[in-house]
C-alpha cells in the first residue's frame, strides 16, 4: 500500500479523529473507508451529459467543424476587421 500525505481543514481532521476514537480504528482506516464510499465521478462524462441535449441543435454548421475549423472561420470572415 502506498503512502499519501494530504492537508485537511481542522474541522474535518477533528471529525476523523473523533470517529477514529469512537470506533477504535486508525485515522487512516477512517479516511480509506470514506474515500471508498464516496461516489466516483467521471468529469468528462458528466460534462457531456450536461450538454447532450444541445448537440446537433444548431442549424447551419458544417458537419466536420472540428476537422476544418480554420477553413470555416476564414469562409465566414471571422476575426477580420469590419468597416465602421
Amino acid at each position: 500500500m502506498k503512502t499519501l500525505t494530504v492537508r485537511l481543514p481542522e474541522p474535518l481532521v477533528a471529525d476523523i479523529e473523533a470517529e477514529s476514537r469512537g470506533r477504535k480504528i486508525s485515522k487512516s482506516d477512517v479516511v480509506r473507508e470514506r474515500l471508498e464510499r464516496a461516489p466516483r465521478k467521471r468529469r468528462r462524462t458528466t460534462s457531456l451529459n450536461a450538454i447532450a441535449d444541445l448537440i446537433g441543435s444548431v442549424d447551419g454548421l458544417p458537419t466536420d467543424l472540428t476537422a476544418r475549423k480554420k477553413e470555416y472561420l476564414q469562409d465566414t470572415c471571422y476575426g477580420q476587421k469590419r468597416p465602421r
